[in-house]
């Protein structure tokens, strides 16, 4: 029994995208969200499925609560247990001018030099 298509090593076919003559082995089938198309296309014109036109295809677990949250009581602003404590710091470090100055302040700069000797090959 004989095959059932004829090869198609010399046919022809067209391009279904910019409808240019091509070997039929080159043209590529298009796919749609992962679907056959049965559309063809060459090499120029093809383009693989996008990830976004697949959204909703596969299921998303990304849950944001947390299940008997218990919140923070420890509203004070000052005291270094306190879990609010924030401390601001830029350029000059801390602050120094109003409205800020209120706020704690617990930044501190620390700096060290070493010591540095040049020695000479004479």
């Amino acid at each position: 029994m004989g095959a059932r298509f004829a090869s198609s090593k010399n046919a022809l076919g067209m391009c279904d995208v910019c409808g240019f003559q091509y070997r039929l082995r080159e043209l590529r089938a298009l796919f749609v969200k992962t679907r056959n198309t049965n559309l063809r296309a060459c090499r120029e014109c093809w383009n693989p499925s996008h990830p976004q036109l697949m959204l909703g295809d596969k299921p998303v677990n990304d849950p944001q609560a947390i299940r008997d949250p218990r919140p923070d009581t420890s509203l004070g602003l000052t005291g270094t247990n306190s879990s609010r404590n924030v401390q601001w710091g830029w350029n000059p470090v801390g602050f120094s001018t109003s409205p800020y100055f209120l706020l704690p302040n617990n930044l501190l700069c620390t700096t060290a030099l070493g010591q540095v000797t040049i020695t000479t090959n004479t």
